[in-house]
């Protein structure tokens, strides 16, 4: 696979980013793609290493490690490294139906846990060279709509536009069952289309492959909230199968006392209405939460804290503190985190360099937590006191509590992404599926505890990745095909 010493031959090249000055003017894809000869030397240094944990999705060290689509990495990095552009098409879409996606907003467990970043630290670069895969498919034909060529007669709902939900429907479809997919925002993507900000995913992205699902069959309806403007009865009636795939989107609160001040929102709430009001007037409508102007405080130190960093900066913010329970992670592996573990090691990703460029600290505090918040006279949060915390064992186990320390800060928007506990239950409570305690539905296999009805990704599993998502997809449309026909061939 790949040149045989190319991992020696050949240094990581990664695209270009704009710098954090030219980027942050709008809310457009940064990235500057490698050239295609530059990318096919990177395909070269993939090499045949015999146990490629590249592609294993197994879970190690209490963490997945390795692609959960197994992916076949070598295959189509071999391909990409001998200019065979079309064949590599064709080997990354036999695992993966929308590398375009995961091109551009997977955390790449695949290069954590490639062999060449082992000693030297420099992995493949495996999600590059996999966008640069799909878009050249998309630019030369290679990915285009295939209607299924007969069908089973079987109908099929699909609740939930989002990754898994394009997933299993995408895949249904072309085993021939005519799949409907109703979605209560506006548009079509869920998560993908208001949970991930425009720089990070630009949504022609999505809406280019919607309407290849369009040319195959698939129906989309908008606008409309099951369980509320359609009931479940209604769509238990006129399908064989209905497939739950509404997501986490119960977001964990902070319940300390000021939290009813104006001016503290959900990260969810934010983003969302950042990129809705980007798309339907390039925000002329005014109906985005504004960080213009505000000092800003974010809650967890995540990917959508991150997310909610880069935005507010890109508003006009005159400050961002981001607060994290958590330590700060060790800039390189330790003792006990040992590859191919996914590695606990410090992230700076593209919010925080924003911060730093713009306002010369990291806006990061760590080990920290909002004790209490403060109104001003017309009852908008102006501060808020945050504590420190350390780590003690606890009841056999260790856990951040507070140290006594504490510090207040000035901020006049306060955006919470502190993670979810859960799907939004009245989905699941309309189609009468049990529930697990965590907040997720119950299910064997894929199958609730109502028959005919199944739920995937993060409604089933918990918050998780989009390339977990797609993989839930994918198992899903197997299980609800042997429900409908006895058997299955997906």
């Amino acid at each position: 696979m790949g040149k045989p010493t190319g991992f020696m031959e050949i240094n990581r090249q990664v695209s270009l980013e704009l710098p954090p000055e030219e980027r942050t003017k709008n809310f457009n894809e940064f990235h500057i793609p490698l050239h295609p000869d530059e990318q096919q030397a990177q395909g070269a240094r993939c090499m045949d290493c015999g146990v490629p944990f590249c592609q294993s999705g197994m879970l190690i060290g209490g963490m997945f490690s390795g692609c959960p689509l197994n992916n076949l990495i070598p295959e189509w990095n071999d391909l990409v490294y001998r200019g065979q552009w079309d064949l590599a098409v064709k080997r990354l879409i036999a695992t993966n139906r929308y590398p375009e996606f995961t091109s551009r907003v997977c955390p790449a467990l695949c290069e954590a846990a490639c062999t060449c970043g082992m000693t030297t630290g420099s992995p493949v670069t495996v999600k590059e060279n996999e966008r640069a895969v799909v878009e050249y498919g998309y630019e030369n034909g290679v990915l285009h709509a295939v209607p299924p060529p007969s069908r089973t007669g079987k109908r099929v709902a699909v609740v939930g536009t989002g990754p898994s939900g394009l997933s299993v429907a995408d895949l249904l479809n072309k085993r021939g069952h005519k799949v409907t997919m109703y979605e209560r925002s506006d548009r079509v993507g869920g998560l993908l289309m208001y949970g991930i900000p425009n720089m990070k995913l630009e949504k022609w992205v999505i809406d280019r492959r919607v309407n290849i699902l369009k040319e195959e069959g698939i129906d989309f309806v908008t606008s409309t909230d099951v369980g509320r403007d359609i009931s479940a009865e209604e769509l238990r009636q006129q399908y064989d199968a209905v497939v739950l795939c509404c997501g986490a989107k119960q977001p964990r609160d902070i319940g300390a006392p000021g939290r009813d001040a104006e001016g503290i929102h959900f990260a969810v709430d934010y983003l969302s209405s950042v990129t809705k009001s980007l798309l339907d007037s390039d925000f002329a409508d005014g109906k985005a939460i504004t960080a213009e102007g505000k000092k800003v405080l974010v809650i967890g130190g995540g990917d959508t804290g991150n997310d909610c960093v880069g935005t507010s900066i890109r508003q006009g913010c005159v400050s961002v503190t981001q607060l994290e329970m958590m330590p700060c992670p060790p800039t390189c592996r330790a003792p006990g985190n040992d590859w191919p573990e996914w590695p606990r090691v410090l992230k700076t990703d593209y919010g925080q360099q924003e911060a730093i460029a713009k306002f010369g600290a990291d806006p990061r505090l760590y080990k920290t937590t909002v004790k209490e918040f403060y109104k001003n006279e017309t009852g908008h949060v102006c501060g808020a006191l945050i504590a420190r915390l350390e780590s003690q064992a606890v009841d056999g186990r260790r856990m951040m509590v507070p140290t006594g320390e504490e510090f207040a800060i000035e901020c006049d928007l306060v955006l919470i992404a502190a993670g979810f506990t859960g799907c939004e239950g009245y989905v699941a409570e309309a189609f009468g599926v049990d529930m697990t305690p965590r907040g997720t539905v119950a299910d064997t296999k894929y199958a609730t505890s109502q028959p005919g009805v199944f739920a995937c990704g993060d409604m089933r599993r918990g918050q998780s990745l989009v390339v977990w998502a797609l993989r839930e997809g994918r198992d899903t449309a197997a299980v609800v095909d042997e429900y409908l026909m006895g058997y299955t061939n997906l």
